[in-house]
């Protein structure tokens, strides 16, 4: 469990059955075509940063290319699609845990009421605007995989390259960047041929709180029904690893 965030929820398995890889390409199919939109209706990765790294996380998924491109295009207009919106909700859970839970839907009165039952029947509850996001901050995060590798020198190498903190998640490392710096250093970190799991803009907590492992239990349980609502695709927590 990911204090900062649970689930980047379509990261989660790269080994799922096709019931639940359909469900993880439709996700990133509303993904793409919202981040197109956001880009003004560019479906050009290359002019359009977050496409870009949308689509790459979509392909380490193993996203199929046709899906991609038709995910695109219903962004752009040119094949018509759902009327989707972007959603965030802010609430707490087991223990208190803070809670930012992001989707795109074409409901945005059903993902209310779908959030709210899930988080009462899990030991959560909603809160209003504003409560919960002073407590993260908008980072940029970029995860590599550290087996093999001196975890000093990679500490060292991601903050000479411009990163702002770094963290540790089992064998993991989170590179933690200014918002308009994410791009900059996950080029550089490629060009000194580091492998990238993933990489995308997060809320990540200022402070982690401690739970008992019960609560712990409990909140995973809160995040494994929030996965499989269709319309939620992040949902960031202050956990402490």
């Amino acid at each position: 469990m990911s204090g900062h965030s649970h689930a980047k929820t379509i990261m989660a398995t790269k080994m799922a059955n096709d019931a639940k890889k359909g469900k993880i390409y439709s996700k990133y199919g509303r993904l793409i075509a919202i981040a197109v939109k956001d880009g003004g209706g560019s479906g050009d990765p290359v002019k359009n940063a977050k496409l870009k790294a949308v689509i790459e996380q979509a392909k380490s998924m193993n996203m199929p290319k046709e899906n991609i491109e038709r995910a695109i295009k219903r962004g752009t207009g040119e094949l018509a699609g759902e009327n989707l919106e972007g959603v965030s909700y802010e609430g707490f859970g087991p223990g208190g845990i803070a809670l930012i839970i992001e989707g795109i839907t074409d409901n945005t009165n059903r993902t209310l009421t779908d959030v709210k039952v899930i988080l009462n029947q899990n030991g959560g509850k909603m809160a209003g605007e504003g409560a919960v996001k002073w407590m993260f901050d908008r980072k940029g995060d970029i995860a590599i995989a550290t087996e093999g590798k001196l975890k000093e020198e990679l500490e060292l190498l991601a903050i000479e390259l411009g990163a702002e903190d770094v963290r540790w998640r089992n064998n993991f490392l989170d590179i933690y960047t200014k918002p308009e710096d994410l791009e900059k250093v996950k080029k550089s970190l490629e060009e000194k041929q580091i492998k990238i799991e993933s990489a995308s803009l997060d809320w990540v907590a200022k402070e982690e709180v401690e739970i008992s492992e019960k609560e712990k239990e409990q909140a995973e349980k809160l995040f494994e029904a929030l996965d499989e609502n269709d319309a939620i695709n992040n949902i960031y927590s202050n956990i402490k690893a």
